[in-house]
C-alpha cells in the first residue's frame, strides 16, 4: 500500500483519514511498512498521522530520545493538533512517553506497544562487520515470535542501513540514549488514561517491562498477545487493532452525569 508523502516546512509525513488524530511513532529500525494495517483500519475512524522521525539527519549530539521528542513537539505545534491519541512502538513509544509528560494537555490518549524507557535488549552487545546479511537477519528475526514476519524486504531495509557508517554510529547513540533515559521515576506523572499492548514473547522488551509501565503509571491498561513478539501491530494486526478500537471506542464514550 503506498501513501502519499505530505510536506510541511521540514516535515515528512503521512496523513490518512478524519477525526480525532491518532499519531503513530515508529521505531529504531521502523518504517512505515510497520504500520500498514494498522493505518488501513484505523483512517476509517481517526485521521491516522505518521511523522517521519528524523533518525539519520539530526547532529550526532541531538541524536537522542529527547531530541526525537523536540521534532515531534515542532511538528504537532505545526500541525495543531488537539486531542491526540498519540501510540509509539518501541523508541517510538519512548519518545511517546517524553512528550506526554511534558505536554499532557494535548494528549487525549497515550498507546504504548514493545515500548523503551524502563528497560530493553538491545540489537546486542556487539554490531555486526559491515556486509554480515545472515548476522542481520538473524537479529531482525528475533524481533518477532515467527521469524517468517522478518520479510526479505524488511531485512533489506536494515541490512542497508547497517551498511553505512553515519548510520551506524546514530543508532548506536539512540540506543545509549534510551538506556540512559530511564523515566521509572516520572511515569506517575502521566495523568491521561493509557494502553499497553504487549507481545507475550518480545525478547527486547519482556512481558515484565509491559507489567511494569502497567504498575508505574495510574490510569493504564494492559493487554498481552499470545505468540507475539516486539512489534504486534505487525505480527498480530488484527489482535492489536481490536484492542486498540475498544480502548478508543470507549474513550469516546460521553462521561455519565
Amino acid at each position: 500500500m503506498n501513501y502519499e508523502i505530505k510536506h510541511l516546512d521540514k516535515f515528512r509525513y503521512i496523513e490518512e483519514g478524519s477525526g480525532e488524530p491518532l499519531v503513530l511513532l515508529h521505531g529504531l529500525f521502523g518504517a512505515l511498512s510497520n504500520f500498514k494495517d494498522l493505518i488501513e483500519y484505523f483512517k476509517k475512524h481517526n485521521t491516522v498521522v505518521v511523522p517521519m522521525l528524523p533518525l539519520f539527519e539530526l547532529d550526532l549530539l541531538h541524536t537522542t530520545v529527547g531530541g526525537l521528542e523536540k521534532f515531534v513537539h515542532k511538528f504537532i505545534e505545526a500541525k495543531g493538533y488537539e486531542n491526540i491519541h498519540l501510540l509509539g512502538n518501541s523508541l517510538g513509544g519512548h519518545v511517546a512517553l517524553v512528550h506526554t509528560l511534558k505536554h499532557q494537555q494535548r494528549i487525549k490518549s497515550l498507546i504504548l506497544t514493545g515500548s523503551s524507557g524502563l528497560f530493553e535488549n538491545g540489537m546486542g552487545d556487539t554490531y555486526p562487520k559491515r556486509g554480515d546479511y545472515e548476522y542481520i537477519k538473524r537479529k531482525t528475526e528475533l524481533t518477532f515470535y515467527d521469524p517468517a514476519t522478518a520479510t526479505k524486504e524488511l531485512v533489506d531495509e536494515v541490512y542497508d542501513i547497517v551498511n553505512q557508517r553515519t548510520k551506524v554510529i546514530k543508532i548506536i547513540a539512540l540506543a545509549k540514549s534510551a538506556i540512559r533515559n530511564n523515566l521509572g521515576e516520572e511515569l506517575n506523572e502521566i495523568k491521561v488514561p493509557a494502553l499497553l499492548i504487549w507481545g507475550n514473547n518480545d525478547t527486547i522488551t519482556p512481558p515484565f517491562v509491559g507489567k511494569e509501565f502497567n504498575r508505574l503509571i495510574p490510569n493504564s491498561e494492559l493487554h498481552f498477545i499470545d505468540s507475539c513478539g516486539h512489534a504486534p501491530m505487525m505480527e498480530k494486526p488484527q489482535e492489536f487493532n481490536e484492542i486498540l478500537h475498544g480502548f478508543l471506542t470507549k474513550l469516546s464514550r460521553p462521561v455519565p452525569v
